[in-house]
This record gives structure tokens, sequence and C-alpha cells, in this order.
């Protein structure tokens, strides 16, 4: 089960611009096949996106998808330098209640 982290980093000012258009197109996200988390979390320069997926096949169908799409046209000129997208895998440690997505 894949997941993501992807920062944004904001040109002055554009923050809210950003986050309006996860708003606006969040609900298609949290509708696709094999989506299990996709949170956005807003820093004074930033939006972070965490995002969990039932397995690859579910996250590349997103990537591939048309929200995707909307959502990058939505937000491109807003950027202050290029997203920072990591896929990772689960490392469980610790509590497993809380150390793991």
């Amino acid at each position: 089960m894949p997941v993501v982290i992807a920062t944004i980093r904001t040109k002055p000012g554009r923050r809210d611009e950003v986050l309006a258009a996860f708003e606006k197109h969040i609900p298609a996200v949290h509708a696709e096949d094999g989506c299990e988390l996709y949170a956005v979390h807003a820093g004074p320069d930033r939006v972070t996106v965490v995002e969990k997926w039932a397995d690859q096949a579910a996250l590349d169908a997103h990537s591939a998808g048309d929200t995707l799409v909307a959502i990058a046209a939505a937000i491109t000129d807003a950027l202050a330098e290029p997203l920072d997208v990591a896929v990772m895998d689960p490392y469980p440690a610790g509590d497993e209640a809380k150390g793991l997505l």
C-alpha cells in the first residue's frame, strides 16, 4: 500500500488559492477506487498532501486520472517551485496504532 507525501511550496499570497483547488477536487479523489487517505495540511508557505492507496494500481489510476490533471491545472501558476512528491512504503515501528498510516 503506497503512501505519498506531496509538498507544494506556494508563491507569496497564493496558498489559499491552492487550498481552494484541493477543497474543490478532494471529494472526487476520495471517491476514487483504492483511496484510503487523502489529507491536505497547510503551513504559511506550503501545502502538504498525505495519501494512502490500497495498492500501486490504485495510485497509478489516480496519477493518470482527470482529477489530478484538474488539480495540477488549477495550482501550477501558484507554485514557487516544482512539486516535491515522494512515494513510499510504510515502515511500521513502535506502537502499531500510532506508527502506521
